[in-house]
């Protein structure tokens, strides 16, 4: 510990883990997260936090991720402090880089949703003192796939193994799913995509290379003939994702043979039926899926509050409590 006299400098301070991707969790890293999201679903609980302040910014609207991670920090024992788009110096010309580095000398973690490019949260996250949780960039939402994950396993007692169908545009949740779920043996995940919305070229090889090593399989196809049967999960996400807008003005016509209706269950009639939310009913989802009785992305939706008390748990717990 640092005398009395001694100014308090960067390197003074133990590192801090971040989650800007998927790829910064070690395999043991993501099953240990989801694990402990189902043992926080469980009622285990405490207040590992006690003592830290986490900071919540998000830029873009947010219901479930926003509520979720505030009330996660709550629960374990952080204080909170909100910030909205227009409340930090960044509007008036400060860097990410500037603005992190000042912000580390007062919160333990920061919580960003940008739905930009996730260089400016790896910006925010050049200091060894906070912690930086990726909320959704424009590229990944990777504590959706957490919560997914986590919803998978509380549901089945496994990942290993499961068969999931993904309908609809490869955006920035499918893109955190891809790689998290190859990560798991024998996981067989199918994506059908509209024409010109699937993985990114880089998304898909790293995936694939995943897949190779666990044991998994990853397949992307543009049409939504020969689907495959006796699935454990049907996944789709709004169309319209927050902060893009798509170049065709036609792609509603592209996307409509991808909507999820209950007919997609004549071939797995048990499997379950996720979405993020929120959802347009009637554009990717009927309203007879979303509540009917293999939905189960309501329960989903409350899972996020579980793994976002999982990720704040394991990104302070190498700081070892407060580092001021």
């Amino acid at each position: 510990m640092p005398s009395l006299s001694a100014p308090v400098t960067d390197s003074t301070v133990r590192q801090v883990r971040h989650l800007v991707s998927i790829r910064d969790l070690t395999d043991g890293d993501l099953y240990s997260i989801v694990a402990r999201g189902a043992a926080f679903a469980a009622g285990e609980c405490g207040s590992p936090l006690a003592g830290q302040v986490a900071g919540v910014y998000f830029l873009k609207t947010s219901t479930r991720t926003r509520t979720a991670f505030t009330s996660a920090a709550l629960r374990l024992g952080a204080g909170v402090i909100q910030y909205g788009p227009q409340d930090l110096q960044t509007n008036t010309g400060e860097t990410s880089a500037d603005t992190g580095r000042v912000l580390s000398g007062m919160l333990d973690v920061l919580v960003a949703r940008t739905a930009g490019d996730p260089a400016e949260l790896r910006a925010w996250a050049a200091q060894s003192r906070m912690s930086v949780l990726n909320a959704m960039s424009a590229e990944e939402h990777p504590t959706q796939a957490l919560t997914d994950l986590t919803t998978l396993l509380r549901q089945f007692g496994r990942i290993e193994g499961l068969r999931l169908l993904y309908l609809g545009e490869a955006n920035n949740t499918a893109n955190a799913l891809a790689l998290a779920l190859t990560r798991f043996p024998g996981v067989e995940l199918e994506l059908r995509t509209p024409p010109g919305y699937g993985l990114p070229a880089q998304i898909l090889v790293d995936a694939t290379r995943q897949a190779e090593i666990s044991g998994a399989s990853i397949v992307e196809r543009c049409h939504m003939s020969d689907l495959p049967g006796d699935l454990d999960a049907i996944y789709t996400t709004r169309w319209q994702t927050t902060g893009t807008v798509k170049p065709d003005p036609d792609w509603r016509h592209v996307f409509a043979p991808f909507r999820v209706e209950q007919d997609l269950w004549r071939y797995s009639p048990n499997a379950v039926f996720l979405h993020d939310l929120p959802a347009h009913r009637g554009e990717e989802v009927t309203s007879e899926v979303l509540d009917g009785p293999a939905s189960i992305a309501f329960g989903q939706a409350e899972n996020k509050l579980y793994s976002a008390m999982a990720v704040l748990e394991w990104c302070r717990s190498r700081a070892g409590g407060t580092t001021r």
